[in-house]
């Protein structure tokens, strides 16, 4: 054993709740002759949310305890007198550097994130480290390829997916793929302290949610759930995966948002099977790391449009609108069931996350950013990168080939990919006795038809706050104006 591995390590854990496959972990086992493992519930982030009753919260509770299990158990297995989780409740940062301190450790070690406070928040601890002795190193873990691991022939970040997802494939081998053995090195785990239990969700300061009730199972044990299930799905995931009255999809997200399950892991998986099912799974997960890189390298996105010359687009003021769109009432079916979806559940189908945001910004007029932000306070599987780069490629601001004149029509994408409403009628009960050829647009039926079914119009459900054909020429009109300015195009 070398000098640096009879010393001690801490291993922070941040949005990687797993205790296989994990870089960091990984790396301070092999370096180090004892490994303690921490999480922060970090009241800098915690403080900032507007609900004590939040799913995510208790998604990342529930995961905690579950990964501080896995770690005793695999530590025991391998012979070590047992390990865990040591759990703070406070500043990350001060948590860290204290807990760093107190253990005595040589280095602390973390998963990198790209999120610009996250980069800010890193490089604050890496100092106070420093300034006790304490070295602080940051590992690759959440995406398969980082940084400038994948840049153009001239040396520059890639700003379209397609090339990017071309190079991605090629570079991707199986090494880069293969797993991290944690386990073979888990004798190495440390104890913890005396005394040391997990907060409860309420000493938090945090309420049960309905999570419990819904499709998502937590922690590390949830998502080799969901995984199982879907690997028998996946060779239809290109044929099912835009109608959300099917099941089509992974229902992964969130999981891979708060890491209890491994990018190696998925996309290695996505190869081994092939065909096209896994295929176009494989392009959403290359997708995913598109947007982290797109964000760490042009880190303005988070307040600015990819394209700044699209800054000075402007959208309109329009408060009833937004409190019409955000409430589910806009009078288009889907438009509003993916609404109701999303604050009954924390869940918003992808499909229906285009259509809507392309409805607040295209159809409603209004600005990206208040649904940015109205998407990152709901979603179960909220992630800057992704969420950023959905709603920039909604609004035809991002780094998407496409002309900004593409505009979804509600009613078009609701016929298309919900055909018989059933979709629609599981969110918008009222319009359960709607027949199919009225259900996508009820406006559309005469008095008589709609009396038929015991819909009042304007009352049982509201009227379209819009219409699509003249919001589109609209929009039109808005970007026109854009490229008549100095400097627009």
């Amino acid at each position: 054993m070398t000098s640096e591995a009879a010393g001690a390590a801490l291993v922070w854990f941040r949005r990687d709740l797993r205790s296989f496959d994990h870089a960091a972990l990984h790396q301070a086992l092999i370096r180090h002759g004892k490994v303690y493992c921490a999480f922060v519930f970090d009241t800098d982030i915690l403080d900032t949310l507007p609900d004590r009753a939040d799913r995510r919260v208790e998604f990342i509770h529930a995961s905690v305890l579950e990964l501080d299990q896995a770690l005793d158990r695999m530590a025991r297995q391998a012979g070590a007198a047992g390990s865990g989780l040591i759990v703070r409740h406070g500043g990350a940062p001060a948590c860290i550097v204290r807990l760093a301190r107190e253990l005595g450790v040589r280095e602390v070690l973390a998963n990198r994130d790209y999120e610009p406070d996250a980069i800010a928040r890193d490089r604050r601890v890496a100092r106070e480290l420093a300034d006790c002795g304490i070295a602080f190193s940051d590992c690759k873990d959440q995406v398969v390829l980082d940084r400038d691991e994948l840049l153009t022939q001239q040396g520059q970040p890639y700003s379209v997916f397609t090339p990017y997802k071309r190079a991605w494939l090629q570079r991707a081998d199986d090494f880069q793929l293969e797993s991290y053995p944690v386990e073979r090195h888990a004798a190495r785990l440390a104890p913890k302290p005396p005394g040391e239990r997990p907060p409860t969700l309420e000493a938090l300061g945090f309420l049960p949610t309905n999570l419990s009730a819904l499709a998502l199972p937590t922690g590390m044990g949830g998502g080799r759930e969901l995984l199982r299930d879907f690997e028998r799905r996946i060779t239809r995931y290109h044929e099912a995966r835009d109608y959300p009255a099917r099941k089509g999809v992974s229902y992964l997200s969130t999981h891979l948002r708060f890491g209890t399950v491994s990018i190696r892991q998925l996309a290695a998986l996505a190869r081994r099977h092939g065909g096209e099912g896994a295929q176009t799974w494989l392009s959403e997960l290359v997708w995913r790391e598109f947007y982290q890189m797109i964000l760490w390298h042009h880190p303005h996105v988070v307040q600015g449009c990819f394209k700044p010359a699209f800054d000075r687009l402007s959208w309109d003021d329009a408060p009833e609108l937004w409190q019409a769109w955000c409430e589910a009432r806009t009078g288009y079916p889907l438009v509003d069931a993916a609404m109701r979806q999303l604050h009954q559940t924390g869940y918003m189908h992808n499909r229906l996350r285009m259509v809507a945001a392309s409805f607040l910004t295209k159809d409603l007029g209004i600005d990206w950013r208040r649904g940015e932000r109205h998407f990152a306070r709901h979603l179960n599987d909220y992630d800057l990168a992704a969420n950023n780069g959905g709603w920039q490629w909604a609004a035809s601001t991002g780094c998407d080939a496409q002309p900004w004149f593409r505009i979804f029509n509600p009613v078009t994408q609701s016929r298309k990919f919900d055909p018989d409403g059933s979709f629609i009628r599981r969110y918008v009960p009222e319009l359960a006795r709607v027949p199919d050829r009225f259900i996508h647009f009820p406006a559309g039926m005469r008095p008589v038809d709609a009396e038929a079914c015991g819909l009042r119009l304007g009352r049982d459900y509201p009227l379209p706050v819009v219409d699509h054909a003249r919001a589109r020429t609209r929009t039109l009109m808005r970007f026109e104006a854009l490229k008549e300015m100095p400097d627009g195009s």
